[in-house]
């Protein structure tokens, strides 16, 4: 793929998931697939489940790997060992096929550019879908395996959901279907009935480092940090390192440090970053991490104590003063509500992002005890 086509199912700057050496933290869900398919029932259709960024894209591109690079096993007497991993060799020939985006027996359906608007859509349309058709037409001579990956499944509309479901319903001969899911509750119950899942968790900071490490990718900041303010999402990590977030995160906390009072003109400082033409993004993460806080100091006062691992230095003393208990925990929790409401309509709606954030941030300085 060009590299000036966006590619949604890549974190900007890190290893497209195909290309990511290792899965790490993930090893239940693996043994779980080997377990299904060492008992000669594979089922035709899988889906991949759990927070985002935890890796299904990785498994689901390993799982085509090895379904594709391991031959069929009659069970005779000279019958290979059933397998106990997934991985391949990078020498394989499928797997360097893969490598270079050239194997015919695998597809991968994500969101596509719009030929009208030249932009990326924001949905999988019907024709995404309907493609397959032909994939599976053109491929089936051989009569080898055929891997397809939906990119994410929650992002099908409802056309290219029912065309899916037909697929689901009548499968292809000797072909496998990899749905990944960040929310399958909304998804059209016959498809979630119609595949067998697999549900993968949240890293651990010592695997998150792992997995930081193996990235490809050279990241800022105390893998912890990161662990604690991504949920334990590798990929929600490494767009938290790229795009500056730990220090962001510790910039928000320490105008709160002062609140009720803050620092204007540093808080304008922070709001004109984020306004700033092509920030957008940033945009984005600013308002995700405010959200995070302010969950942060609701659990905070319902606890009576701060979450551990500390998303920045001094965070559990500033947290502890400003939600002393269930009362101003409360507060806060609602005031995530009203923020994360109001901060979506405006971005949606182009509002200014500037005034937007300031606001936003004297809001939570009037929600501070005094």
């Amino acid at each position: 793929m060009s590299d000036d086509i966006p590619q949604p199912d890549r974190v900007e700057g890190a290893l497209h998931p195909r290309d990511t050496p290792r899965l790490i933290g993930q090893d239940t869900a693996e043994t779980a697939f080997l377990d299904a398919y060492n008992s000669g029932k594979l089922h035709h259709a899988w889906m991949l489940t759990g927070p985002r960024g935890v890796g299904k894209a990785t498994l689901a591109w390993r799982i085509a790997r090895f379904l594709l690079a391991t031959p069929s096993d009659d069970g005779g007497m000279f019958a290979a060992p059933s397998p106990t991993t997934l991985d391949i060799d990078p020498e394989h020939p499928v797997a360097r096929r893969i490598a270079a985006g050239g194997e015919g027996a695998l597809k991968s359906v994500t969101r596509t550019l719009n030929p009208d608007t030249k932009k990326m859509r924001k949905q999988i349309v019907v024709d995404d879908i309907r493609a397959l058709n032909g994939f599976f037409q053109m491929s089936a001579a051989d009569g080898g395996r055929r891997v397809v990956i939906i990119d994410d499944a929650d992002e099908m509309n409802s056309n290219a959901a029912n065309a899916l479901l037909k697929m689901l319903e009548e499968p292809p001969e000797r072909a496998t279907l990899l749905l990944l899911s960040h929310q399958p509750s909304s998804l059209l119950p016959t498809i979630r009935s119609r595949c067998r899942t697999l549900r993968l968790t949240t890293l651990s900071p010592d695997q998150m480092a792992q997995a930081l490490d193996a990235s490809g990718v050279e990241t800022k900041g105390d893998p912890a940090a990161l662990a604690a303010l991504s949920g334990g999402s590798v990929g929600g990590a490494l767009r938290m390192s790229l795009m500056g977030g730990l220090a962001m995160y510790g910039e928000v906390l320490a105008l709160m440090s002062a609140a009720p009072r803050m620092d204007r003109a540093r808080a304008i400082k922070l709001a004109e970053a984020a306004a700033q033409r092509g920030a957008e993004e940033k945009l984005i993460l600013l308002f995700t991490l405010i959200d995070l806080m302010l969950a942060r100091l609701a659990r905070t006062g319902a606890m009576g104590t701060a979450p551990d691992p500390q998303a920045a230095q001094g965070e559990a003393e500033i947290m502890a003063r400003l939600s002393p208990g269930p009362q101003q925990g409360r507060k806060w929790a609602t005031l995530a509500q009203e923020v994360s409401a109001r901060a979506q309509h405006a971005i949606a709606v182009n509002l200014d992002p500037a005034a937007l954030v300031l606001d936003t941030l004297q809001r939570m300085g009037d929600c501070a005890p005094r």
